[in-house]
């Protein structure tokens, strides 16, 4: 029987977390994250759903911009997502290597991409909003600010509620 064909899925774009860091917050989605829900690892998402049609454009552009030294971030606070929390992560560099990848997209982003960024890494989705309060009074009396650099961006294909990796671009060291 031959293969079927692959339907063509959106891309998303991601910001690449160092391994501590990933690891670091991988460890609390898997706590807090309902398990039945959590399906991908700890991210920074930069862009949600381009057309698959874009694909060569955007591959092309990433390597690009890859081309710099790694863009620094922090870990600044906890934000509420109403049923939910994240780790909020401040990085205008990366805000503005997002507002340059929009623009070359111009046309071609859905609402939720084609609005002001605010980097977070998500922790705990789809709760009860009592839930996320107590989670997020937890983590804010103990939460370490941390420092750290984006080692790069990720390309994926959205299927099926799982993310298909299509290519990676770190930055130059």
């Amino acid at each position: 029987m031959a293969e079927q064909a692959r339907k063509p899925a959106p891309l998303l774009i991601t910001a690449e977390l160092p391994p501590d860091v990933l690891a670091w917050a991988d460890a609390l989605r898997r706590e807090h994250y309902p398990p039945e829900r959590n399906r991908l690892r700890a991210h920074v998402t930069l862009f949600h759903a381009l057309p698959p049609s874009a694909e060569s454009e955007v591959r092309h552009l990433l390597a690009d911009l890859a081309k710099r030294a790694p863009v620094e971030a922090r870990i600044g606070g906890i934000m509420n997502l109403g049923r939910g929390t994240a780790l909020d992560v401040d990085s205008p560099e990366m805000v503005d290597l997002h507002d340059l990848i929009g623009e070359r997209m111009h046309g071609l982003l859905t609402p939720q991409d084609d609005r002001p960024l605010r980097l977070h890494i998500t922790v705990q989705n789809k709760v009860q909003p009592a839930i996320a309060k107590a989670l997020q009074a937890e983590l804010r009396e103990g939460l370490e600010r941390r420092s750290f650099s984006f080692r790069g961006f990720g390309l994926y294909a959205w299927e099926d509620g799982l993310w298909r990796v299509i290519a990676d671009y770190p930055f130059r060291e």
